[in-house]
């Protein structure tokens, strides 16, 4: 039974530790493809907060795939007129990924 305790706690430890890195890898991610020159984590400036994002979001199964496919092609309509312009192709899908889950966690 103290091998299974053990176990369960080392395997929640990882768990927590893996998403922290996630989220710490993509807000680095964030700044190092200059999405905050139209994102703050908050509120409105040219684009959405992270947060209004997150909110909108809440809830949805599948908001991690349509976000990443926006972040990835662009577009337009989810918060108004203004065109998020598509992400340049240097950019990884893993890295995109690990953005839209940081996104997605914004408190």
């Amino acid at each position: 039974m103290k091998v299974k305790v053990q176990h369960a706690l080392m395997l929640t430890a990882g768990l927590m530790l893996s998403t922290s890195a996630v989220a710490a890898d993509g807000a680095a991610l964030l700044q190092k493809h200059n999405c905050s020159a139209c994102h703050q984590a908050v509120k409105k400036s040219v684009g959405p907060g992270w947060k209004m994002i997150a909110d909108k979001y809440a809830g949805d199964a599948a908001a991690a795939a349509k976000m990443e496919v926006k972040v990835r092609k662009g577009g337009a309509g989810s918060f108004g007129n203004m065109p998020m312009p598509p992400t340049p192709a240097k950019v990884s899908d893993d890295d995109i990924k690990a953005m839209v889950a940081t996104i997605l966690a914004s408190k």
